[in-house]
Parts: C-alpha cells; sequence; structure tokens
C-alpha cells in the first residue's frame, strides 16, 4: 500500500516557500504522492456543507501541481477532486497533458461532479446536469489525448478537425481516478476510471468497495483501464491499525489529511509522524 497526502494547497501551506518545504519533505520522507482539491468560490456566509471558511486561501490545482511539479522528481501529482462539470473539457484535456509532459508523466487527475449549488451558478453550470456534464467531459478529452484524428459529439461539448499536441507523457493520457460516493460515481469509475478515490472511514469505504463490485457486475469495463486501484483517504490522523485495516480491504494508496492546515510545522510534523505508515 502506497502513501500519499492530500490538501496542500490551502491555508498556511499556499506560500512558495512553504510548498517548496514540504513538498521535498514529503518526497524525501517516501510519500509517493501529492494531492489537491479544488474549489474555485465557496458560499459566503458559510453553509453547513461549505467544506472551508471563505475566506480561507485555496490555490487552483493545476497551477499548484506545475509548481510542485518543478521542485520534485518522482512524486505524483493528484486532484481529488478537479469538479470536472465546471471546466471547458477541451481547455482541461490541454492543461492536463501539459501538466503530465512537464512532470514527466506523473499527473492523476482526480475528478468529481461537485456538491456546491452556489459554486455550479457562480461558473454558470446547472446543477442538474452535472453527472452528464463529467461522463461526457471524461469521453471527450479521452478523445483528445488518445485519437490520430479526435472527434467528439455530445450534448454538453463536440468538435471535430482539430488536433492537440502534445500528447500526454503516458500513452492515452494521464490516470483517471473518480471520486464520490453514489451509484453514479461508482459506475463512472467502473467504466472510466483507472481509480476510485473514497473518503471516510474504514466503514465508509467498504461500502464504496462493496458498491464499485455491485457495479462492476451489472456494467462493462473497458480492458484498456485495467483493474481499478483503490485510494483511501480518511478524515484525521491515522494509527497503524487503522492503516492496516484499509490495506486488508485492498487499498492499493492511502492518503493522509494533515487537518487543519494552520500551521507548517504542525503539517511537517504530521507528515514525519505518518511517514512509517506504509513501509
Amino acid at each position: 500500500m502506497e502513501l500519499g497526502v492530500h490538501g496542500l494547497n490551502a491555508k498556511a501551506a499556499v506560500s512558495p516557500a512553504v510548498t517548496a518545504r514540504l513538498a521535498r519533505l514529503a518526497e524525501e520522507l517516501g510519500y509517493r504522492s501529492w494531492w489537491v482539491g479544488e474549489h474555485v468560490v465557496v458560499p459566503s456566509p458559510r453553509t453547513p456543507a461549505t467544506p472551508i471558511d471563505p475566506r480561507d486561501p485555496m490555490l487552483d490545482p493545476l497551477v499548484h501541481l506545475a509548481y510542485v511539479a518543478a521542485l520534485t522528481s518522482q512524486i505524483e501529482l493528484g486532484t481529488a477532486v478537479i469538479i470536472l462539470p465546471q471546466r471547458n473539457p477541451v481547455v482541461l484535456a490541454k492543461q492536463a497533458a501539459s501538466l503530465d509532459v512537464l512532470s514527466g508523466g506523473r499527473l492523476l487527475l482526480g475528478v468529481g461532479a461537485g456538491y456546491l449549488e452556489p459554486e455550479m451558478t457562480a461558473v454558470g453550470v446547472p446543477m442538474a446536469d452535472r453527472g452528464a456534464r463529467t461522463d461526457e467531459y471524461l469521453d471527450a478529452m479521452t478523445e483528445l489525448w488518445s485519437s490520430p484524428a479526435p472527434a467528439y459529439k455530445g450534448r454538453f461539448v463536440g468538435f471535430a478537425d482539430v488536433d492537440a499536441h502534445p500528447r500526454p507523457e503516458r500513452p492515452g493520457g494521464p490516470r483517471i481516478v473518480v471520486g464520490g460516493r453514489s451509484r453514479a460515481a461508482y459506475r463512472r469509475a467502473v467504466t472510466r476510471g483507472h481509480g476510485f478515490f473514497g473518503t471516510g472511514s474504514v466503514e465508509d469505504l467498504a461500502g464504496d468497495i462493496a458498491g464499485l463490485r455491485r457495479t462492476a457486475a451489472e456494467v462493462e469495463r473497458p480492458a484498456r483501464l485495467g483493474r481499478l486501484e483503490i485510494t483511501a483517504m480518511p478524515l484525521g490522523p491515522v494509527g497503524s491499525a487503522t492503516a492496516t485495516r484499509y490495506a486488508e480491504l485492498g487499498v492499493d494508496r492511502l492518503v493522509v489529511y494533515p487537518l487543519p492546515f494552520e500551521d507548517p510545522d504542525d503539517i511537517a510534523r504530521f507528515l514525519e509522524h505518518h511517514a512509517d505508515l506504509a513501509r
């Protein structure tokens, strides 16, 4: 089971110096992946569903990961998650390919359908069709990354007689990791994802795995995707016994989350304390 870290594009970790310190430390400690989240805007004043205070800083995930790519050489760079229906898929395909090339094929493109209606409204995306957009955008981006003559015609995006280079470093594009806890998310992971990103307790993830297995028995998984990798992110500190329980579930990647990101020294100590979990 590999070890990753999440969330260090927010709050006390956003400055260039702190990012450089923590990214280099994570790589030196043996962390295999560095994950960051996304919110373009959040409701103000804060609502119960809002994950952060509206005044808390959060860097754009792709801009942040490009900076981290230049500071590191081996650690994989993940988005957990980009809110896909809020993005233009043609532009995002170019951005993701560029980051994958510049990082030497280290991008893990985690995507989700989103859940904050005020954020969706602010960027002009109807909440009701976010799932359909997510599926279609994934298909359109894959076409741009992998087809010798890209063309796509859908309800929300269409193109023909165009091309985009450079192609991603990884053949077929970056590895797609799907987040979410719903039947639609499980179906998306099985039919379009190289991996699944689950959050919460061991019991939460066990429910996710059961849902993925039920879905896999109902729909066909494209052979090009290979085995579905499972990434788990507990919401808080993790001990060795809990890490073992995740490993016993078949988790491929355990991602720790150093909340509440208030002090860079505390984050560094958190990384050092958890570094032995996957060794």
